[in-house]
């Protein structure tokens, strides 16, 4: 998995987001890619009734707050494998602050469709999701940090031009 290492966050040629899944849709387990031993390793076991609601990835050549990659959101008509490389359209993020222990930081929530997607395809933007979805998406969000004893806050719902911006403030400097 040293390609994963050496791709960058966009595309050259089509200028599409790369995504690596590392949870697939419906996936109760959380998986995330630990470069020290070079595989992929489970995380979390979310709780019982809980899943995945879309295919969550990170975004290659980024470097978040916590010092893992930047996280993505995939919406895609089928769950992929761990590990598969999915060219994605930026649509937005939710901005969102996450409290845990009294302190208080910045944790937004990338959202992308996959350039192949049947579904979601003519999606452009985050304001073009049906609000609802977004509201679930959330909502997921939510649980899934107040399980683990996290409070996860969303403050705002912003385009594809924001996205890219955060994206561009968390790509590592290559030299």
């Amino acid at each position: 998995m040293k390609l994963l290492r050496k791709l960058k966050p966009f595309d050259r040629k089509s200028g599409n987001l790369n995504v690596v899944i590392d949870t697939p849709k419906g996936s109760r387990n959380k998986y995330a890619f630990d470069f020290k031993i070079n595989a992929y390793k489970l995380k979390a076991v979310l709780p019982h009734g809980t899943v995945f609601p879309f295919d969550f990835g990170s975004i290659p050549g980024t470097v978040a707050e916590d010092g893992d990659p930047l996280d993505v959101l995939v919406l895609m008509d089928e769950p992929v494998f761990i590990g598969c490389l999915v060219e994605t359209r930026l649509l937005g993020v939710i901005e969102a602050e996450q409290i845990e222990a009294d302190k208080t930081e910045r944790n937004d929530r990338l959202i992308a469709v996959a350039a192949e997607s049947h579904t979601n395809g003519a999606l452009k933007s985050l304001q073009k999701l049906d609000s609802k979805l977004i509201d679930e998406i959330e909502h997921f969000f939510v649980s899934y940090n107040d399980a683990r004893g996290k409070k996860f806050k969303p403050r705002a719902r912003k385009g594809p031009a924001v996205a890219k911006r955060l994206i561009g403030n968390h790509t590592k400097k290559r030299k």
